[in-house]
């Protein structure tokens, strides 16, 4: 269990939260949700001991142990595989350390031995002799071969040392498990497996997180950071989305019904209160108009940006075809003898565990590169616009404000207003949008990018991973545009709500050729975990 008890932290004069009271109990998970910027991060830092409130304090069982998944990604640089997993329990770790320098010596004396026995009996308490089984399993399910193990932290690369940090967090089953965005560079198939180990976990856990499905397969509870104040309801998500959304409306109709009232009170006394046969009657009514309370709606943290795609024209009967593409990238295939016809009315989710193939196919389709051999052919009638999952390359003239960086993607003729408009939409009103794209934060640089997506009134949008960095608000909005959008769609994702929710076609990208077939995604994952492969498997030649 942990618990919070009037914690308070302001930035100036901004205030994060304050008083906050709320206890974490064991065998519940709570998904800790809340605009980007509302506090979620800090109050894991906070509920860790790594921040200190402005005042308050938070308190847990003595002799509990807390894990928190690391964000630092160099921070073991230096460390095996294996060792940087069991450094999730340090005192384990330490015990360890010394009783394998112990028995590496030479000469063995007997003040060693007597450590040494020392050594064995905590090291047994602390169920050490499963260390090397336990995390085998966590690397094994988080995607990390063994034959990684042994190898320094320095040699992965970024997705890999996510995915053993997350093991760092898991090992030894810590009583409180705090873990700030667990899925980011996870595929699909990693993140269903962290859904079933938590699913058995039964100690305290908290979770920062975008995912969508992640939180609602998950989490038994929703601690919600939203005007100032950290709310808990008991419920996953799903549960907590459907009953804010009617909780609001239910107080925003309470709120109309008493402004009307007391309207109709303050017209009724204007009218008479002068009037010698109605006096009693508005006297009457001053007090009720007295005793009306008038609650003013909270302002939410929260913003949701208002996206739409909307096509200047219709797809025509030729979308897209692709004949026999094959690229190396470093040495390695990504695309071998790659074939797809797209259709209208396509909203195709690429998926697979090779995140690179999917990149460097939409690059190929974007005009980014040159595939080594093959071809693809758009119809006449098709105006592609590209989301590219790395957008630095488009923000490289720091000298430009939101809306001279538009402007470059629209008309001279336009006036500035008009780019205004589309900047807007997506929460840059006001001075907000002569910001410079130097200061962008990774959220506000997705936006942006939408934005120019808008601006282009294209048929067909390529989107490479839309929803990295993104909160919750703003990919709900993303979500609904892209089922409302009524042309074709080619997009990858790892947010398995966005991908089931958009996509009515699946193209997995193997290392054998592809499979394709139109159904949507959990009916998809539902026959490949039958093993009931009726649709195509095109194997590469």
């Amino acid at each position: 269990m942990i618990n919070a008890s009037n914690v308070a932290l302001s930035y100036g004069k901004r205030v994060i939260f304050k008083d906050v009271n709320i206890k974490f109990t064991p065998g519940n998970c709570y998904g800790l949700i809340g605009a980007n910027g509302a506090g979620k991060s800090t109050l894991l830092k906070i509920l860790a001991g790594q921040f200190e409130p402005d005042q308050g304090k938070v308190s847990k069982g003595s002799r509990q142990r807390l894990a928190m998944l690391n964000q630092d990604q160099f921070a073991f640089d230096e460390y095996t595989v294996f060792d940087t997993v069991v450094m999730g329990h340090k005192k384990l770790y330490k015990v360890m350390a010394e009783r394998n320098a112990i028995y590496a010596k030479g000469d063995f004396s007997e003040e060693d031995g007597i450590r040494s026995g020392e050594l064995e009996t905590l090291f047994g308490e602390m169920d050490g002799y499963a260390a090397e089984a336990e995390a085998a399993v966590l690397l094994s399910g988080l995607g990390i071969p063994e034959a990684m193990r042994e190898k320094k932290m320095k040699e992965l690369d970024g997705s890999d040392k996510v995915r053993v940090l997350l093991a760092q967090a898991l090992f030894g089953n810590p009583d409180i498990l705090l873990l700030d965005e667990p899925t980011n560079q996870l595929d699909l198939k990693t993140i269903d497996w962290l859904e079933h180990f938590l699913s058995r976990f039964k100690n305290t856990v908290i979770i920062v997180s975008h995912d969508r499905h992640f939180l609602t397969q998950v989490c038994t509870h929703i601690a919600d950071i939203d005007y100032g104040r950290v709310k808990a309801y008991v419920g996953n998500y799903d549960f907590w989305y459907q009953a804010s959304k009617l909780h609001f409306r239910q107080k925003e109709s309470e709120s109309k019904k008493a402004k009307a009232k007391a309207e109709e009170l303050k017209e009724f006394i204007r009218r008479f209160s002068s009037n010698a046969s109605k006096a009693k009657q508005a006297t009457s009514r001053k007090k009720l108009l007295e005793n009306l309370t008038l609650e003013e709606m909270p302002t939410s943290s929260r913003k949701y940006p208002f996206i739409s795609f909307k096509p200047e024209r219709p797809c025509g009967n030729i979308i897209l075809e692709i004949d026999g593409l094959s690229k190396e990238v470093g040495g390695a295939s990504m695309l071998k003898d790659f074939n797809l016809t797209v259709s209208k009315g396509d909203k195709i989710a690429f998926v697979g565990t090779n995140s690179l193939a999917k990149t460097t196919l939409f690059q190929i389709l974007a005009g980014e590169l040159e595939p080594d051999s093959g071809s693809f052919r758009w119809g006449v009638t098709i105006s592609s616009s590209y989301f590219p999952k790395e957008n630095n390359s488009y923000f490289d003239n720091d000298d430009l404000d939101l809306v001279g960086w538009l402007r470059q993607f629209g008309s001279v003729k336009e006036h500035e207003s008009f780019f205004r408009g589309f900047l807007g939409k997506m929460l840059f009103s006001g001075e907000e949008a002569m910001k410079k794209t130097s200061v962008l934060s990774g959220g506000e640089r997705v936006r942006c990018m939408l934005s120019r997506m808008m601006l282009t009134a294209a048929n067909v949008l390529v989107l490479d991973e839309p929803t990295n960095h993104l909160d919750l608000e703003s990919i709900t909005a993303l979500n609904d545009a892209l089922i409302a959008f009524p042309e074709v769609l080619l997009f990858a994702s790892h947010d398995h709500q966005f991908v089931s929710t958009v996509a009515n076609r699946i193209v997995e990208i193997t290392d054998d050729g592809c499979i394709d077939v139109m159904t949507d995604f959990d009916s998809y994952l539902e026959m490949k975990e039958e093993g009931r492969y009726a649709f195509p498997v095109r194997k590469a030649a």
